[in-house]
C-alpha cells in the first residue's frame, strides 16, 4: 500500500504542520493533565493543573485551525478524538509516560524551551492566524519554562537521591532530542515563505539554553543514547496509543454527544 505524502503540496502541508503543532500541545496537555492530583504538593497540584490548560487552550487553536485548512469539515475535537495512533503528528517525547516527578518537570523544561522558540519564530508567520495563536502561546510556555527550570535545578542541586532521579530522567529523555529538530515532516516551502519555522535552525540556541540550565543543575548529558524517529511521521510508541485508547473511550462511546 502507497501512502499519500501529506506534505505533497504547500497548501496540504500546511494543514499538516499545524495538525502537528497542536498534536504537541494536545498530547503533552494529557500528559500534565494524569499528575493532578499525583502531584507531591497542593501548590504544584494548581501549577501542573494551569501548564495543562495552557497547553489545551494552544492545542484547541491550532487544531481548529488545521481542520478549517483541511477544509472537510472536521472540528477540534473530531481531530482530538477520532484519529488513529498513526494519524498523530506529536513528538515522541511528548507521548512517552511520566514516570516519577523529576521526568515530569524535565519534560516539561524541554519541551517549554523548544515551544518557546518555535512561537517566537511563528509569531512572526505569513499565516496570520498561526501567528495570532503563537504570540498569546508563547507568553504561556514562557511561565511554564520557569517554572519547571526551577525545579530541575532544585532536584539537581537538591539532595543525593533527587540528583540521582534527575540524572535518570535526562538520560530517559535525551534519545528524543534529535526528533524535536528534524524538518522532514514539514513543506520546505513552508519555510520558504515565511509562514513555518525550520526547527532545525532552531537546536543551537535550544542546545545553549539546555546547556545553562543543566550547568546550575549540576547534571551532565549522557550522551550515548539511541536517537528515536518516525513519531512526525505516525510511527509512534507504543504509548501514544495507550493514552489515546483512554482519551478518547467517552468521544467515541457517545459519538457526537453534547453536554
Amino acid at each position: 500500500m502507497t501512502v499519500e505524502d501529506p506534505r505533497t503540496t504547500a497548501v496540504t502541508g500546511l494543514g499538516h504542520y499545524v495538525l502537528g503543532l497542536g498534536d504537541d500541545a494536545l498530547v503533552l496537555s494529557e500528559r500534565c493533565a494524569e499528575l493532578i492530583t499525583r502531584s507531591p504538593t497542593i501548590e504544584e497540584d494548581l501549577a501542573i493543573s494551569n501548564i495543562a490548560l495552557d497547553l489545551l487552550g494552544q492545542a484547541r487553536g491550532l487544531l481548529a485551525h488545521a481542520g478549517e485548512l483541511e477544509g472537510a469539515g472536521r472540528s477540534e475535537d473530531d481531530l482530538a478524538y477520532l484519529r488513529l495512533d498513526t494519524q498523530f503528528r506529536n513528538c515522541a517525547l511528548a507521548e512517552v509516560p511520566n514516570g516519577d516527578f523529576a521526568f515530569v518537570m524535565l519534560r516539561i523544561y524541554l519541551l517549554s524551551e523548544y515551544f518557546i522558540l518555535r512561537y517566537a519564530a511563528l509569531a512572526d508567520s505569513a499565516d496570520s492566524q498561526l501567528s495570532a495563536i503563537s504570540a498569546k502561546a508563547l507568553k504561556e510556555v514562557s511561565y511554564h519554562k520557569l517554572h519547571a527550570r526551577d525545579w530541575v535545578i532544585r532536584l539537581g542541586r537538591g539532595t543525593a537521591e533527587s540528583a540521582k532521579r534527575a540524572q535518570a530522567a535526562l538520560a530517559d529523555a535525551e534519545p528524543y532530542f534529535d526528533e524535536l529538530f528534524d524538518d522532514t515532516w514539514i513543506h520546505p516551502d513552508l519555510i520558504t515563505a515565511g509562514i513555518a519555522v525550520s526547527e532545525a535552525a532552531l537546536r543551537d540556541q535550544w542546545q545553549a539554553a539546555l546547556d545553562k540550565t543543566l550547568s546550575e543543575a549540576d547534571l551532565e548529558l549522557p550522551g550515548a543514547s539511541r536517537p528515536f524517529s518516525g513519531a512526525r511521521h505516525g510511527r509512534h510508541t507504543e504509548h501514544l496509543g495507550n493514552l489515546l485508547a483512554l482519551t478518547q473511550s467517552l468521544h467515541r462511546a457517545h459519538p457526537g454527544a453534547s453536554w
